[in-house]
């Protein structure tokens, strides 16, 4: 079995910068929350890697691998171990986690001494509506949102001081900020006034816990209400899918002066030709200089080393 010194050294073997390179990583998406312009726009890309029965070494050896092989820029860590499920008879029954995810904290501190202070990397927080619908089922949470709204007010409060508490473990272990991944705030979910009163409080809390990060990023699923979340949220990165919703980059630059993290189609940007490709990074540019390359959202979990390899390079390259 591998033990922590192997798996450092073998971690710093690979973490060399590719040829040409002039500045780190770090430096480049440190520029552009800066507002200025690196030599080249900052890319990164992630998908799961269903690795959550697990022990956090093999987590973490898992993403620096995928961090190391497709010179990623920023690291966005996926965080897939479950929260733990409550003893009481009804599944909204919970109490306060000191640490929900032990395993994921062993893994950030592997992938912090792993990267050795040449990239940024945020730890992925699921929000405490997702959370509660993993628990139960996302029919369950509507269900008690309907006929007991207050205990499925009072579960949401519970899983966000728990995840708030996993934001400044996270934090303290070396993460730059965190990725709240709010899936709940779109039609077919929420209304805009069910998300304010049922998930906003909540998704606050946890990033409370992290306000003073350099960058946390809100990551805003499928085709969310965007209104809710250019202004007024301590993160300095908004992640969204243009494709999905159709508000350009462009669009989006007038509404808001965070950085924009995005413009790829993760649909299908692994598998589109370098025509494609030159397309949305040429679309995308209008966030520019607050820009980082990335996709709206997880790339396809099957995607071949080879077209993600490609679309490294394309990426890398890009001016």
């Amino acid at each position: 079995m591998v033990n922590r010194r192997e798996f450092l050294f073998t971690a710093a073997a690979g973490l060399a910068q590719p040829p040409k390179s002039k500045i780190t990583s770090k430096d480049r998406v440190n520029l552009v929350l800066a507002g200025k312009t690196p030599d080249r726009p900052p890319f990164t890309f992630w998908h799961h890697f269903h690795d959550d029965t697990q022990p956090g070494l093999k987590h973490a050896s898992s993403t620096l691998d995928f961090a190391r092989r497709f010179h990623l820029d920023l690291v966005k860590v996926m965080s897939d171990y479950p929260y733990p499920k409550g003893a009481g008879e009804q599944w909204y029954q919970l109490k306060v986690e000191k640490s929900p995810f032990p395993e994921q904290l062993k893994a950030l501190e592997l992938i912090r001494d792993g990267l050795a202070g040449q990239k940024h990397f945020v730890e992925t927080i699921f929000n405490p509506w997702n959370q509660a619908a993993k628990i139960s089922s996302k029919d369950a949470v509507l269900q008690l949102m309907r006929e007991k709204p207050q205990a499925l007010l009072d579960a949401l409060d519970v899983i966000a001081r728990s995840e708030a508490n996993h934001a400044r473990a996270a934090l303290e272990a070396g993460a730059a900020g965190i990725f709240l991944a709010i899936d709940n705030a779109q039609d077919g979910i929420l209304t805009p006034a069910e998300y304010r009163k049922f998930s906003e409080p909540f998704d606050r809390i946890v990033l409370a816990a992290a306000k003073d990060a350099p960058m946390n990023i809100l990551h805003l699923h499928g085709k969310p209400h965007l209104d809710l979340f250019w202004k007024g949220w301590p993160a300095q990165v908004i992640n969204y899918s243009a494709a999905e919703t159709g508000v350009s980059f462009a669009e989006a630059r007038k509404k808001t002066s965070a950085v924009l993290m995005g413009g790829l189609d993760h649909r299908s940007v692994v598998k589109d030709s370098e025509t494609v490709v030159a397309g949305m990074l040429q679309t995308a540019k209008a966030a520019a200089p607050k820009w980082i390359c990335a996709p709206g959202c997880s790339v396809p979990d099957d995607s071949s080393g080879s077209d993600l390899a490609r679309l490294s390079k394309q990426l890398g390259s890009a001016q």
